[in-house]
Formats: C-alpha cells, sequence, structure tokens
C-alpha cells in the first residue's frame, strides 16, 4: 500500500509553488508596456515566453489536481491505463503521474 500522504503533501507544496508563479506570471503580463518600438517588441516576445511558461504551469496544475482527486478517491498509484501499481521510484519522481512506465512509454 502507497503511503499517500507525503505525495499529497508534496502535491500541495508544488501546487503553492505553481500559483505564486502563475500569479507573478499574470502580473507582469498586465504591466505597463513601453511605448518605444524597439523596447516594445523585445516585451512582446518576453511576453511570448511567460504565456508559454504560464500554459505548461496551467497543465501541471491540472495534473496536480487529478493526482489529488485520485488521492480522495483511493486509487492514486494505480495506473489509470493498465491498473498496475505504479511504481514508488516513479512516483517519488513524478507524483502527479496517472501512468506506470510501461503505459506512459507507449503513449510518448
Amino acid at each position: 500500500m502507497i503511503e499517500t500522504e507525503r505525495y499529497r503533501l508534496a502535491l500541495m507544496a508544488r501546487l503553492g509553488e505553481l500559483d505564486k508563479r502563475l500569479h507573478a506570471i499574470e502580473a507582469e503580463l498586465d504591466s505597463t508596456k513601453s511605448k518605444d518600438w524597439d523596447d516594445a517588441a523585445i516585451e512582446r516576445e518576453g511576453d511570448e515566453v511567460l504565456e508559454h511558461l504560464g500554459q505548461h504551469g496551467q497543465e501541471e496544475v491540472a495534473r496536480i489536481r487529478a493526482a489529488l482527486d485520485r488521492i480522495r478517491k483511493g486509487t492514486f498509484g494505480t495506473c489509470a491505463r493498465c491498473e498496475e501499481p505504479i511504481a514508488a521510484d516513479r512516483l517519488d519522481v513524478l507524483p502527479e503521474t496517472p501512468l506506470c512506465r510501461t503505459c506512459a512509454a507507449q503513449v510518448s
């Protein structure tokens, strides 16, 4: 049986980190932009990078929330595809993963 509390705490901590990061990205994107053409072009490039980082952060938040839901439902640590147990060493690295190594490799 998997010790889910340890993973729940790790997932909650990561969720807190992402929340702070996403709020900082949002604040930066909402900041006043330069009226100078050259500076505005550079800022737009920076905004594109921030938007990309924000999108990845939102995707990770969704994966974490899904993992927390699996903890609540009692299915955490079971592969969503083959229903075999997910190795603890995999969960230690990717606690939000819904797939075992074998199934994840088949999806990639």
